[in-house]
């Protein structure tokens, strides 16, 4: 087992069960003692646990990662709406990524229906999802089960990936912002994502409104790597949700609003697409996206983007709120 396998189970041993000994971690873990001991003290230092004589426990301010029977049964609705503006972009004869999610499980349901798709995943959820669709073809990666959301992890998912190139991936997480990116709570999950990311030409990230500024341990992909954001309609009192989309919409990440009006509080640059509708794929940026230089990678992406000049950006806009 790889140091930061051993060290993620580690840290799911502490979060289950609040408190575990330097013991028990050495059983489960199957290594020393003195290995344990020197992998608590590498968490400890990144405050992801605290250590106590002879065993670990949960930092202040950490709760347990919420597992998929809790989560499918979270903004349902929400995740529906999102599946089937997402379910849009794609095309026939494509090949995708979909990672791992209760929002991706829905999308895949709908995929069913592209003839000539492929599909790569680490998720089984999606797989399954996809088991019976005769047209499609699934390709799973390798790795380790993680129980808690039915996905492959670890070195034998990210290393299946290698030389992978596909047109789009598509993403979910626990937390979005448009400081830093898409966040997940689970190390193993967000090493596979940015894998997943580095396969594909464009990402989407799928995320309702719950997710909007809301920042957890780890980055999967930063802001100025998303593409598209596909998500619901926020309530009108909540404020945040609004703020954080606009800041996306402002750092150039195309924005897609499922179930009618993108709310008063939506500024320019979040577009609103009604439920059953699929969203233009040639949608302006709604800002200049972040360069570091134009390299192959960058000039893929615009022309894959098509990106416009301001003036022109601006009155595309326009016409589609007429619309």
């Amino acid at each position: 087992m790889f140091a930061a396998e051993r060290r993620q189970l580690i840290l799911e041993m502490v979060r289950a069960n609040g408190a575990v000994s330097l013991r028990e971690l050495a059983r489960v873990v199957q290594t020393s003692e003195v290995t344990v001991r020197r992998d608590v003290r590498a968490l400890e230092a990144e405050g992801l646990l605290d250590r106590r004589h002879g065993g670990a426990v949960l930092p202040g301010g950490f709760t347990r990662e919420s597992g998929f029977p809790q989560k499918s049964h979270l903004a349902t609705a929400e995740k529906t709406a999102i599946a089937d503006l997402a379910a849009g972009l794609v095309e026939e004869g494509e090949a995708i990524v979909v990672g791992a999610g209760t929002t991706t499980q829905e999308l895949a349901r709908r995929l069913a229906r592209v003839p000539g798709l492929t599909v790569v995943t680490n998720s089984l959820l999606v797989a399954q999802a996809l088991a019976h669709a005769n047209r499609v073809e699934v390709v799973m990666t390798g790795g380790t089960l993680r129980g808690s959301n039915y996905a492959l992890v670890g070195s034998g998912a990210e290393q299946s990936l290698q030389g992978l190139r596909v047109s789009r991936a598509f993403l979910s997480g626990s937390g979005l912002t448009a400081e830093r990116g898409l966040s997940t709570s689970n190390m193993l999950s967000a090493s596979v994502d940015r894998a997943l990311v580095q396969a594909a030409a464009e990402v989407v990230v799928l995320a309702d409104h719950t997710k909007l500024g809301t920042d957890t341990m780890f980055q999967t992909v930063p802001t100025d790597v998303i593409t598209r954001l596909v998500t619901d309609e926020p309530p009108g009192h909540d404020d945040r949700a609004a703020t954080e989309l606009q800041a996306l919409a402002d750092q150039g990440v195309q924005i897609a609003v499922a179930g009618g009006a993108a709310g008063p509080n939506a500024g320019p640059g979040v577009d609103s697409v009604p439920a059953g509708r699929q969203p233009r794929r040639d949608m302006p940026l709604p800002g200049q996206r972040r360069t570091h230089g134009a390299g192959p990678g960058q000039q893929l992406r615009s022309a894959i983007l098509g990106e416009q000049p301001p003036g022109e950006r601006a009155a595309r806009v326009a016409d589609l709120r007429r619309r």
